[in-house]
């Protein structure tokens, strides 16, 4: 991590709006990342809309090992030069990417990589994001493959929907070759290419079998029906992000439980839950909400009990406070995505 001072984020900000305007004109609409007006429910929506009316059968799901952490600043500058002519801005930037970081207390000089938690790193990223993957995916990758095949990208998170598996495995070497020659790597650990979508799906269940699934953004995408038995890319909280949810919200609750008194982070409460709900509440994923609300109550009322050594509630003392003091329930915010939607 790399926290900027109060005038360095001044600094940096200035620089963004400088760069976005720049910058803003070139990028690819396969980038959904840090930009105006784009988010990441409209990434999620543009992949299960692709997957639905287009001829997809594979997903190639890889990613980029360390991105932030192995950024090379001579490629940076020389993308950035690319649109930017004003050496005093490129000099500026260039002390940003060198400005080192702080680790366990100490300070740490970088040659490589973008601060995460500085204003200016997003955009940086998706500058050079922008000449390493999606401008080659326009230019070279989509001319020369022979059936359907499109990127979306979020920040470094990224998935390619293809209609033929040769032309995925592919890709998927080509991709290797292309992101070493900037400094980057695949995780290979991380890194597959599924067989997806309508024709396959259908095929699994022909044969008894479940349907493969990926993780993109926090969801798991899977093989699901509407209601009229038409094929639909179902979504729901992966399981490895929930993990890691409820793991921050014990150890939130754990730490705050003997600080703050029990109105004041009750509050807290009401607002964590309402931000996972708007994160997590898209239409087909109330199980998911409602897991996350349920084990969040019962984790509370583990540490309202553990503040002493004298039991604070029951379950019935504990429901009657939830009667006097509810927090919110499971809210679907985002609605169906529609296939006509990009």
């Amino acid at each position: 991590m790399g926290i900027p001072t109060i005038e360095d984020k001044i600094v940096q900000l200035a620089i963004k709006k400088i760069l976005e305007a720049i910058f803003e004109e070139d990028f690819c609409d396969a980038s959904y990342g840090f930009r105006p007006n784009r988010s990441c429910h409209d990434a999620l929506d543009r992949v299960a809309t692709i997957i639905t009316t287009e001829p997809v059968n594979y997903v190639v799901d890889m990613d980029i090992a360390k991105f932030f952490d192995t950024v090379d600043h001579n490629w940076m500058m020389r993308f950035l030069c690319q649109r930017v002519v004003d050496p005093s801005l490129l000099r500026l930037i260039a002390r940003f990417l060198k400005s080192g970081v702080m680790e366990e207390g100490k300070y740490v000089e970088t040659d490589k990589g973008t601060p995460q938690g500085g204003i200016l790193s997003p955009l940086l990223a998706n500058i050079y994001l922008h000449y390493v993957l999606d401008r080659w995916f326009e230019r070279v990758v989509k001319k020369r493959l022979t059936g359907f095949v499109q990127l979306v990208r979020y920040a470094d998170d990224f998935i390619v929907c293809v209609q033929y598996g040769s032309e995925a495995r592919a890709f998927g070497k080509a991709l290797r070759q292309r992101v070493a020659k900037f400094g980057l790597e695949i995780a290979e650990e991380k890194s597959r290419i599924i067989e997806f979508g309508r024709y396959p799906c259908r095929g699994a269940r022909k044969q008894g079998k479940k349907g493969t699934t990926f993780d993109f953004l926090g969801f798991t995408h899977f093989c699901a029906k509407t209601r009229s038995g038409k094929f639909k890319v179902g979504r729901k909280t992966a399981s490895k992000k929930f993990r890691q949810k409820m793991k921050e919200m014990n150890q939130w609750l754990k730490g705050v439980r003997n600080r703050i008194e029990l109105k004041l982070w009750w509050q807290l409460l009401k607002q964590k839950l309402v931000g996972h709900y708007h994160y997590y509440g898209i239409s087909g994923n109330i199980r998911g909400l409602q897991s996350y609300y349920n084990q969040t109550l019962r984790l509370a009322f583990k540490w309202l009990n553990r503040r002493s050594q004298k039991r604070s509630y029951n379950w019935q003392q504990f429901k009657r406070l939830l009667t006097f003091n509810p927090v919110p329930q499971p809210k679907i915010y985002h609605l169906p995505y529609s296939p006509a939607r990009t």
